[in-house]
């Protein structure tokens, strides 16, 4: 794990995840104090089997490893969905190089899986507007191409077009998004938004004001060729780091009189550094991404992920690995379907009896695996289903009925 200076305490914002530094060492991410620290609610044993009750199907391998972890206000959802009534599915993507890495990937999987179960709507928005906005090198124009490449790879994940709408915030930002976009910033004061993301004097005022533009999905009128004016509850599945935009958005809600937003929270994909950090499209070693050869990830996996293992062979077979640290490990945990297959993994590298190498070499296969799958389906991404996600003079289905995938499912549960 890296070596850092000093002793500092962990950080976890929208634009920096890093965890607690003691005596020089980076230490993982600590979720329990985030928890405290945020004011969310831990996912429970008794939340996950009423889902199971309610919905006749097994939690998702995310849930089930506790890769979800946290929310806020999720029995809200299951109550609505017991009686029937509707809510939609909301989450994001920030585009800042042509191809998603496999970090990206986790809440679209998991929404995936949630269209599928609960039949919902899902609303997914890609933030070129806020990427041009934070960084000072890119140019409009990329900022935008790089949306409609990552619009194609979220395209890959099997989402149902009838039920499905992504946007550009460059392309959308008009008529009822924009009416709900002015109300929220109408509503948060500069002290407010200094105050939730460290904001000071030097930054551009649209860092401030973006916090508006990140809030409108959650309120469904802003999307009226799906819901027309109808004011729907909305789930947002994002990474923890995200919290802080909906923390404000909760508050606006009140004022202007929706449904507040319920979240359902993810712990980091980190990076192949290790798990005091998270995967960063930036920062091109520390991760994986979609568009990447199988031999590229062989040497990524092999030359740069974070090994849990003792310092000789020996020692390993005396002491094993530490599953908690390991980052082929922790990728197998997201990515390898089988649960006793897992398990036996964990018992096996923990004793010792299994090396870092073997270690290594199973989830090289795993993940090559899972990005081929993607790459297959990316390469039939046509123009014209292009203008069936996006388009917005396109209907889409609201209505809570089993959607029928559109495109060949991913090999995740």
């Amino acid at each position: 794990m890296a070596e850092q200076t000093g002793n500092t305490g962990q950080t976890v914002n929208p634009w920096k995840v890093q965890g607690e530094i003691v005596d020089g060492k980076l230490q993982a991410i600590d979720y329990n104090k985030l928890v405290d620290q945020f004011g969310t609610r831990l996912i429970d044993q008794p939340m996950l089997d009423r889902l199971e009750k309610l919905t006749g199907v097994r939690p998702h391998v995310f849930l089930r490893r506790g890769l979800f972890f946290s929310h806020r206000e999720f029995n809200k959802i299951l109550d609505l969905y017991e009686k029937g009534k509707p809510f939609y599915l909301y989450t994001g993507r920030g585009p800042s190089s042509g191809s998603m890495h496999v970090g990206h990937m986790i809440p679209f999987l998991f929404c995936k899986w949630l269209q599928d179960v609960f039949g919902a709507a899902l609303v997914i928005q890609l933030t070129d507007d806020e990427k041009f906005i934070f960084n000072p090198d890119l140019k409009i124009d990329d900022a935008h191409k790089f949306a409609i490449e990552n619009a194609k790879d979220i395209m890959s994940f099997g989402f149902d077009p009838k039920k499905t709408f992504i946007f550009s915030d460059l392309d959308y930002m008009s008529g009822p998004f924009y009416k709900n976009v002015i109300k929220v910033a109408k509503s948060i004061t500069t002290n407010q938004s200094r105050a939730t993301f460290g904001f000071n004097d030097s930054d551009n005022i649209g860092k401030l004001h973006f916090v508006s533009v990140q809030a409108s999905p959650s309120f469904s009128n802003s999307f009226p060729h799906i819901f027309g004016t109808a004011n729907i509850p909305c789930l947002v599945p994002c990474a923890i780091d995200q919290d802080p935009y909906f923390r404000l958005t909760r508050e606006v809600a009140q004022k202007l009189k929706y449904h507040k937003p319920s979240l359902i929270h993810a712990k980091f994909f980190p990076a192949l550094q290790g798990p005091g950090t998270k995967m960063s499209a930036s920062i091109t070693t520390s991760a994986i991404f979609i568009n990447d050869t199988p031999n590229q990830i062989k040497n990524k996996i092999n030359k740069y992920a974070f090994s849990g293992g003792q310092d000789t062979a020996e020692l390993h077979r005396l002491h094993g690995g530490n599953c908690e640290v390991d980052v082929s490990f922790q990728y197998l945990k997201f990515f390898l379907e089988d649960d006793e297959e897992l398990a036996l993994i964990e018992k096996q590298y923990s004793s010792g009896e299994m090396s870092t190498g073997q270690l290594k070499q199973k989830c090289i296969a795993v993940v090559q695996e899972l990005v081929k799958g993607i790459q297959e389906i990316r390469a039939t991404v046509t123009d014209e289903l292009v203008d069936q996600f996006m388009n917005p003079t396109i209907p889409k289905d609201a209505s809570m009925k089993p959607c029928v995938p559109q495109v060949q499912e991913l090999k995740i549960e």
